[in-house]
């Protein structure tokens, strides 16, 4: 069938579609963002009432007869992965993971392949970017694999689709997406229309063949996956890779799951031997906390159901200018000026005339409303000169009247900080009340608080 030609712009940043250049997106209304695309298009008049195999169209099922079976998910063998994908790899889903570059993706993904090679699952491992041998140098340093691993190094997608019929594999891996081009579509590899349709291919196959496929995505400097934000919609799970590459851990976070949560995260260590997982994070991150040093205090944020516990570190001291400096790492820099300002009103401490820095130790991020109280009493802690004790943890919101308000579950709080070792916790009253009914807390000595100044009091 003879095929025909025209000239379209697309929006890099949503994919929205305009037959003329347009200063902003109508769609997700970016300025500049569209770029010029041939794309070729089949003239009408073909059969388009076919399946995909040229065989007759799929009929309509009743709900009722849809049999769903926990046995459709596969474990990978690595918890921490199987904690965000909510409970393990769902055949026939798409899953697109992003990240920095070294960050880890192909690591990742390699030890899954071992994992579920060992398992007698065949996994097929397709680059774009890297050789046969630098593969296999970086499978030396994990480890051993199975006979059920296969390489392919191709960006065509025709090629590359034609293996996976042909091998039929319980997995395959894509790395990445932005290499990968279909002959059809005449722009250059990583475009919009090359990344969309690739994937579009790629989710046929996976929802057609039953194939689990993970699809490595490149990010650009503002931390979002390269392409149009329909890629995103396309598939059935985003995961993104976050960490500093100067930092050993390295954090697995849902954004999207049509299988599971978004709430839970993963935590691995990166060593020699590749991506170790870190099943104890609240210990992992307060390792080297500081002795009777003010200005740090310990403070509990959830990700999901997993209670984390981190040390979140204030200096304050007397500005030399007439505007002070203010600085946040690891916290929403607008939540820690709301907060001083808070202290400033509600509790009488003179900061406006004063340099704060806040941080999180270890590099980890994280803007739970529960850790208000903790960057409260970090700065108090500091402004005061008087530590807080290495025993105690602090978790709890904080309105602008300066009311130390309820989080959500206290129970499993204070039990990891029990789990720790820790001997007092400073939490909001209504959350204390609610401790009534839980055991052991002779162990812990639990403080309920109305406001941060009666927090304050406790330095």
């Amino acid at each position: 069938m003879a095929k025909g030609k025209k000239t379209v712009f697309f929006c890099q940043n949503c994919g929205h579609e305009e037959s003329k250049w347009l200063g902003q997106c109508p769609a997700c209304k970016e300025w500049n963002t569209f770029v010029e695309e041939k794309v070729t298009v089949p003239k009408a008049g073909n059969a388009a009432a076919l399946g995909p195999a040229g065989g007759a169209a799929p009929q309509p099922v009743l709900l009722t007869s849809v049999d769903t079976d926990d046995d459709e998910r596969i474990r990978t063998g690595i918890g921490e992965l199987d904690r965000v994908l909510g409970g393990g790899i769902v055949q026939g889903s798409l899953v697109l993971v992003g990240g920095d570059p070294g960050i880890g993706k192909s690591t990742l993904l390699l030890q899954v392949c071992q994992k579920l090679s060992a398992m007698g699952k065949k996994i097929l491992y397709i680059s774009g970017e890297e050789s046969l041998k630098q593969i296999k140098l970086r499978a030396d340093r994990m480890g051993t694999f199975s006979e059920n691993l296969y390489l392919l190094c191709e960006t065509n997608l025709e090629l590359i689709r034609s293996s996976i019929e042909r091998q039929k594999p319980d997995m395959a891996v894509i790395d990445s997406i932005q290499t990968m081009y279909n002959e059809e579509v005449s722009s250059a590899p990583g475009s919009v229309s090359q990344v969309r349709e690739s994937t579009n291919v790629l989710l046929q196959l996976a929802k057609g063949l039953n194939i689990a496929i993970f699809i490595v995505g490149h990010v650009t400097k503002e931390g979002t996956v390269a392409g149009p934000r329909v890629l995103e919609h396309m598939v059935d799970t985003v995961l993104y890779f976050e960490g500093d590459r100067h930092v050993s851990y390295r954090i697995l976070r849902g954004v999207k799951n049509r299988f599971g949560s978004t709430n839970e995260i993963g935590v691995f260590e990166m060593r020699r031997e590749g991506l170790v997982e870190v099943e104890n994070p609240s210990e992992y991150m307060l390792s080297g906390r500081p002795e009777n040093a003010s200005g740090s205090v310990v403070a509990c944020a959830m990700e999901g159901t997993r209670p984390i516990l981190m040390e979140i570190q204030a200096l304050v001291c007397h500005s030399n200018f007439g505007m002070p400096r203010r600085t946040a790492a690891g916290l929403d820099y607008n939540r820690v000026n709301l907060l001083m300002a808070v202290l400033e009103k509600r509790a009488g401490l003179p900061l406006s005339s004063y340099d704060a820095y806040v941080n999180i130790a270890g590099g980890i991020r994280m803007n739970e409303p529960a850790s208000d109280l903790g960057i409260v009493m970090a700065i108090a802690s500091s402004y005061k000169n008087k530590p807080v004790p290495e025993d105690t943890i602090v978790f709890g919101e904080v309105g602008l009247s300066g009311e130390v308000r309820a989080v959500t579950m206290p129970e499993q709080r204070v039990a990891e900080a029990k789990k720790l070792g820790f001997k007092v916790c400073i939490l909001p009253e209504v959350s204390r009340k609610s401790l009534k009914n839980m055991g052991g807390q002779e162990e812990l000595r639990i403080i309920g608080v109305r406001s941060i100044n009666q927090a304050i009091d406790l330095l």
